[in-house]
């Protein structure tokens, strides 16, 4: 089955894959240099998108580019916390949010991007140095998610966090194509 065009907006690389086994310590260090990398990517996208482009939604119907960044911060900081549980209690229940509701709140309307991109700088450099400390048990820690039903691994959650970081930076570019 052929993506649809709305897919293709949605998803722009693809659907997470995630793993079904360990990683290789060689594929965390790919990862988690994603991570690590983000920060300063987001800063220079938003740079090239512009304060009109940030603006637009990235397809009919989405966020802007401005709901997009404060909405990473939001995701990576939950995610964040999710590691830290899943490391300090056995198979944590985790807390799911309504990320829509969320990117709707009047702070994201009122807070200047830069906020929660210096947000991101200090919460991946917090993130990065504790992933690079985990032993292999760690990474086969796991959390339960209640909203899609799933236990996840942190090899696994650091593959999803990895490529969603990827994903919203191909909508910030997208919003430079519509130019």
């Amino acid at each position: 089955m052929s993506p649809t065009s709305d897919d293709l907006l949605r998803y722009p690389i693809g659907r997470p894959q995630l793993p079904a086994g360990p990683l290789a310590p060689t594929e965390r260090t790919a990862l988690i240099q994603q991570l690590a990398e983000l920060p300063g990517r987001l800063t220079a996208m938003a740079r090239r998108v512009g304060g009109e482009g940030l603006q637009r939604p990235y397809r009919p119907g989405g966020w802007t580019g401005r709901q997009v960044i404060h909405h990473v911060a939001d995701s990576h900081m939950n995610c964040y916390f999710r590691y830290r549980l899943a490391l300090t209690e056995d198979n944590p229940t985790i807390r799911p949010y309504d990320e829509a509701a969320w990117a709707r709140l009047p702070d994201v309307a009122a807070t200047p991007i830069t906020v929660s991109l210096t947000l991101l700088e200090a919460l991946h450099s917090r993130w990065v140095t504790l992933l690079q400390h985990l032993t292999e048990v760690q990474w086969q820690r796991t959390f339960y998610h209640p909203g899609n039903q799933r236990e996840s691994t942190l090899d696994q959650a650091l593959a999803l966090y990895a490529w969603h970081g990827q994903h919203h930076l191909a909508h910030l570019e997208s919003l430079i194509a519509a130019d």
